[in-house]
């Protein structure tokens, strides 16, 4: 009963995805020891700090703590605290009253009020800075928030998780880290192994996304042998958010129902021409989507429908792919 009421109210919110935590994929044994301590700790109300490399997966364990928690009919509020610079980081969480700076038309409820009685995911704590630390202690002490021109302040009840990819013990070393927010942030603490330490997960992860992508575009796909070997093989430096950028860009060029090994491209060599670090993984895929789309209207002179035959897509997806890459 518990299980059904939890996905009755992500229906109802609108929040049941394909990234939905119960859809997630557990195959290995430190995956299910993840799993094991998100669904222990996930009743309590006590703060967690989730820490693990870029692209392992550091929200859905947030959204899994949310799911099975008593707060699943509250809000879950995510922000980003390295999208903003200080001052903006301050008014966007604790909000502000109007005419507290210039601009500020109308009062603004930050994400502190419109997660109260839900969830508060602060992704990428570590880049927050000093000035900011120090408010964000005194709101988790006091379990009130100040807003930007505020006399008063106001009650709140939020669960925090926060989340980072650097090395804690680096940061609080340097100073850049509070300790006492550390402490107040870390009652418990959850590790994300990177995707080459749980090879186990892999496969089930490749193939759930190509069955997600294949469906989008309505067609059926397979990996080949050759194409799961490829992928057990490759370091995965970007995790899991790798990999899914790899199945999408297999499911988009493949021109024939089987993923090869080539379709991949993991085995394509890089050459200072290259610029490996020059834009995101997405900005890379993207191009190569554009070369690829380029050479098959060159190949039919032009004819969409008989280029989208070759790229093994339908002729609306061609059109929605060149429309968002300016093709």
């Amino acid at each position: 009963m518990a299980q059904l009421r939890r996905e009755n109210i992500y229906l109802r919110q609108g929040t049941t995805t394909r990234y939905s935590p119960t859809a997630i994929i557990a195959e290995s044994r430190r995956s299910r020891q993840v799993i094991d301590l998100v669904r222990r700790a996930a009743p309590s109300h006590a703060a967690v700090l989730i820490w693990g490399e870029s692209g392992t997966g550091k929200e859905l364990v947030a959204r899994m703590l949310h799911y099975y928690s008593d707060r699943v009919g509250g809000p879950l509020v995510a922000v980003n605290c390295k999208a903003f610079a200080a001052g903006v980081l301050e008014s966007e969480l604790f909000g502000h009253e109007k005419g507290a700076f210039t601009g500020a038309l109308a009062a603004h409820p930050g994400c502190f009020e419109r997660a109260d009685g839900g969830t508060l995911f602060l992704d990428e704590i570590t880049e927050a800075g000093a000035d900011f630390q120090a408010k964000l202690l005194r709101v988790l002490q006091e379990r009130e928030v100040l807003r930007v021109g505020a006399c008063a302040p106001r009650p709140i009840d939020v669960r925090i998780v926060a989340a980072t990819n650097r090395v804690i013990r680096d940061e609080l070393a340097s100073g850049r880290f509070r300790h006492d927010l550390f402490f107040r942030l870390n009652v418990i603490p959850i590790e994300i192994p990177p995707l080459r330490d749980r090879p186990e997960d892999i496969i089930p992860l490749a193939r759930h996304f190509l069955a997600v992508y294949a469906a989008e575009s309505d067609r059926k796909l397979e990996l080949s042998r050759e194409a799961e070997e490829t992928m057990l093989k490759h370091s995965w430096p970007g995790n899991v958010r790798e990999l899914e950028n790899v199945v999408e860009r297999a499911a988009v060029l493949c021109a024939a129902k089987c993923i090869r090994s080539h379709d991949l491209m993991l085995d394509r060599p890089i050459s200072a021409g290259d610029a490996p670090f020059n834009g995101t993984l997405q900005d890379s895929i993207d191009d190569l989507v554009r070369t690829r789309i380029g050479a098959a209207l060159d190949a039919t002179n032009g004819n969409r429908t008989e280029a989208a035959r070759l790229l093994g897509i339908d002729r609306a997806k061609l059109w929605r792919l060149m429309k968002r890459l300016g093709s």
